[in-house]
């Protein structure tokens, strides 16, 4: 009959009320589209990072922060943490167990009786040195009836959590592949426009000495000589410049690897960087599942309303059974009782009376709370919206402005071909050079950062859309390393 009891308790726990609202996704701006319109169906989410960056030295990088990154090593052992928070909280639906033994051992001196603890005498022969020794051990259980969902509900917050830790994990997998990628086109930018430097230099090195040479002949006046020194050493001070931002790149790649400041190993020239000719986003309903911070916010807002019923639960009595087993023998000199068992069962009652305004006010907080969670992902779903539409638009004019720009520099170099002959040939004055020389230079300088920029924005694009999400899984996509797949 007892074991009937627990049974039919055990089923109305996992069966009965759970208190506090279900979890339901809160509305959320609708889009059909992007104001970017697509030219291709897909999403270049779908790729895996390294089909989308293909530069070989770029990729070891990238397995290499993977691999050795402290934010990432951080994000996995708060998922070890959460995962044992939640085994901890699904314990409390089964009854725990607990067992205690006792030993106790007795010698009296005393030749006329045998005191037992606790009171009374037991009359003993008259000799010195009577013992008493008792064994006990027993076996307890107790467990909570989950009347109200108390427990289930911490269950659920707990698994909401856990998903929550894992998101972020991955959210932190695709941030390094981004930021990887971005500093290291900035490197290959810089390096660009150091080559581009380098080579302005030199063309001024070559106008300060003709203008040297027509200077001592008395062909020109010394404002001339004078303004290409001081162009040639502002090109000179501006490359000093760009190498120190090359060191400092190199040393924030070095610690984003997890490794002291050394230099980065380089791979192609920055254009030589393959990019897929279309950019297709995909469509904006596909971001609540595939972007991991959407993903983070809506599993804290599960566990925030989880919580809710947590707190309603506490409010309402909570049923408890508990139950004993054991055994103990007694032993008095050269006399010996046979071992005897002992049984204990009772279900206690416990309800809330003094302090049940002070937990009518915890559910007023994990409302607040939830409220606070409802706000936050609806914050995150509008800033990827946002992203989104920001890189789609960085890419598609990026690539016009570098088209432009092209255009510009070719039309510069000739321009400035022109001015060198009619300057050496005096029949143009050295405004005319240095005019030339000095709009080259700045053409040729924005071209590079245009470059950078058209690389970062599809980069920008990738990390706001999710990248490395696929709806079957990434498995079929995983490359040697474990960690590879969540980009």
């Amino acid at each position: 009959m007892t074991r009937l009891l627990i049974v039919a308790l055990f089923t109305v726990s996992l069966s009965g009320c759970l208190m506090g609202p279900d979890y339901k996704r809160p509305d959320t701006p609708k889009a059909d589209s992007w104001r970017v319109p697509a030219e291709k169906s897909g999403s270049i989410a779908n790729l895996p990072w390294w089909e989308l960056l293909k530069d070989e030295a770029l990729q070891q990088l990238i397995r290499t922060v993977l691999e050795e990154n402290l934010d990432l090593q951080m994000a996995a052992a708060n998922i070890d943490e959460y995962q044992a928070q939640l085994t901890i909280a699904q314990y409390d639906l089964i009854p725990s167990l607990s067992a205690s033994g006792t030993a106790f051992g007795f010698r009296n001196t005393n030749n006329n009786a045998l005191t037992i603890p606790g009171g009374g005498a037991i009359p003993i022969s008259q000799r010195e040195g009577t013992t008493l020794s008792q064994f006990s051990g027993n076996v307890g259980v107790k467990w909570e009836v989950d009347l109200w969902g108390r427990i289930r509900r911490s269950v659920e917050a707990g698994r909401a959590q856990l998903l929550s830790k894992q998101e972020n994990q991955r959210a932190v997998v695709l941030s390094l592949v981004g930021n990887m990628a971005e500093s290291y086109f900035d490197l290959r930018a810089l390096d660009l426009q150091i080559e581009i430097t380098k080579r302005t230099l030199k063309a001024w090195d070559d106008s300060v000495r003709l203008s040297r040479l027509r200077y001592q002949k008395g062909d020109i006046p010394k404002l001339d000589l004078d303004r290409f020194l001081a162009e040639r050493a502002g090109t000179a001070a501006q490359l000093a410049d760009l190498e120190r931002q090359v060191v400092q790149r190199e040393n924030q790649i070095s610690v984003l690897l997890g490794h002291s400041p050394s230099p980065v190993s380089r791979g192609r020239l920055l254009t030589e960087q393959p990019m897929p000719p279309e950019i297709p986003p995909g469509l904006p309903s596909e971001l609540l599942q595939r972007r991991p911070d959407i993903v983070q916010a809506e599993q804290e807002l599960a566990a925030a309303t989880a919580n809710i019923g947590v707190a309603q639960a506490m409010r309402f009595p909570q049923l408890a059974l508990t139950g004993q087993a054991g055994g103990a023998q007694l032993n008095i000199s050269d006399m010996s009782f046979n071992p005897y068992a002992t049984f204990m069962g009772a279900a206690a009652l416990t309800a809330p009376l003094y302090n049940a305004s002070a937990l009518g006010y915890q559910v007023k907080i994990a409302e607040a709370r939830g409220n606070q969670a409802i706000a936050r992902y609806r914050k995150t779903v509008l800033q990827a919206f946002q992203e989104v539409e920001d890189a789609l638009i960085s890419v598609q004019k990026t690539k016009e402005q570098q088209e432009a720009q092209e255009q510009q520099v070719q039309a510069l170099e000739s321009s400035l071909h022109l001015a060198e002959l009619r300057y050496q040939g005096g029949r143009a004055s050295y405004l005319d050079l240095l005019t030339a020389q000095r709009t080259l230079f700045d053409a040729e300088l924005a071209l590079a950062k245009t470059r950078r920029n058209q690389l970062v924005s599809v980069v920008k694009l990738y990390k706001a859309l999710g990248g490395g999400w696929s709806p079957k899984g990434a498995e079929e996509n995983k490359p040697s390393s474990t960690m590879q797949d969540a980009g």
